[in-house]
């Protein structure tokens, strides 16, 4: 795909995100000239480390190298993500980012990709999502680097379109939930649509055959004061199409079925089923099963270690969760060699106390107790735990 604008909305250094990377690149012949833009995540302090996971997801899963700069003229494939969206367009103020991005989309050269709170700055209006969300401003838009102009598409571009972090509250469409979006959206221009992005889910846009496609594990969504359509992942559109969408002046009906390529698990969905896995071996004290899930869990988090959005905790969240099985599986093993261990030696402690030997006796229960064996005399025997 030569000339190409990809629109992401999460998981953009993960492993779901790789094949839809490989396919754009692949497309720039080798070699390609990539740069990273880390403006949108400069201000944090751990900027340089997002940096180096993110150069090294690209060339151990897509297989390029990116440089990590500010320029955008004259480069093949153009990568903005995580971050503030609002820091970003301030830092952008002024230099001549905007303007190089907009003459790349206009000219159909290269590939560029926004994703995430890149994503958000693409359309006519932003979304101050920190601003909103994390500091409790009033909801309303700043305004966008309005890239969608370029190729006549009226919108504003909404990534973690699907979220469910919130769980007892609403942080679908990019943390603001419904009421808020919907208050924001009356203030849009009449005209002006959103393109709402499902988590792990790409919009590729071909510059030069002026066609969109949906790729990934969810949707997007085109929204208006109207109705919404929902393009389905596997799914394809002309620009003509997107443009009448946008505007209201058409809505789809029910999405015809597309067979959607197996979707590739998120981190949380590997944990979940590492963690059904190890219970159930654990149940049937099968430990070498135990052990493999284990195995896999820390295979899925070295997989996941270059993401740099960590949605749902991310590889940290599912460390913890391997450091609490191993405890577990410790405890099961410990328990397991004391079931073999114990009966007899409390057998040895009975024959000694039936043959009035109490002080060796006592002995012998004393060791149990100091090796983490409580042992109860009961008159139905002697009964332990651990």
């Amino acid at each position: 795909m030569h000339g190409a604008l990809v629109l992401m909305g999460s998981g953009e250094t993960s492993p779901t995100m790789v094949e839809i990377h490989r396919s754009v690149i692949g497309a720039l012949g080798p070699k390609p000239r990539a740069v990273l833009l880390d403006t949108p995540y400069a201000f944090q302090e751990n900027a340089a480390d997002i940096s180096t996971r993110a150069r090294q997801y690209f060339a151990r899963s897509v297989g390029v190298d990116v440089e990590v700069n500010g320029v955008v003229a004259g480069v093949d494939w153009v990568f903005c993500g995580p971050g503030s969206p609002t820091y970003a367009l301030d830092r952008w103020s002024g230099s001549s980012v905007p303007a190089d991005l907009r003459a790349r989309i206009r000219a159909a050269r290269g590939v560029t990709v926004f994703a995430s709170a890149a994503a958000c700055t693409a359309g006519a209006a932003t979304v101050p999502v920190y601003e909103i969300y994390k500091v409790g401003a009033e909801p309303h838009w700043r305004e966008g680097l309005d890239l969608l102009a370029v190729i006549g598409l009226d919108a504003v571009v909404i990534p973690h379109y699907d979220n469910a972090e919130g769980g007892t509250h609403d942080t679908r469409f990019c943390y603001l939930g419904e009421r808020r979006l919907s208050r924001m959206e009356r203030e849009l221009p009449a005209g002006t649509g959103v393109l709402g992005i499902d988590e792990h889910t790409a919009l590729l846009i071909d510059l030069v055959d002026e066609r969109a496609r949906v790729a990934g594990r969810g949707g997007v969504t085109v929204r208006t004061r109207e109705g919404q359509s929902v393009l389905p992942s596997g799914s394809s559109t002309t620009l003509a199409e997107l443009r009448v969408l946008l505007r209201g002046e058409a809505r789809l009906g029910e999405p015809a079925p597309v067979p959607p390529a197996a979707p590739q698990e998120t981190l949380s969905e590997l944990v979940e089923a590492s963690e059904r896995s190890f219970a159930s071996a654990l149940g049937s004290d099968d430990v070498s099963a135990a052990t493999r899930a284990l195995l896999r869990l820390e295979e899925d988090i070295a997989g996941w270690s270059a993401d740099t959005e960590q949605d749902d905790g991310g590889p940290e969240q599912a460390r913890e969760v391997l450091r609490r099985l191993i405890a577990e599986l410790g405890t099961h093993t410990a328990g397991q060699a004391l079931a073999r261990l114990v009966p007899p030696l409390l057998a040895v402690r009975e024959k000694l106390r039936r043959e009035g030997a109490y002080g060796q006796a006592d002995l012998l229960r004393e060791a149990l107790v100091e090796g983490g064996v409580r042992v109860e005399d009961t008159a139905e025997g002697p009964r332990w735990s651990i």
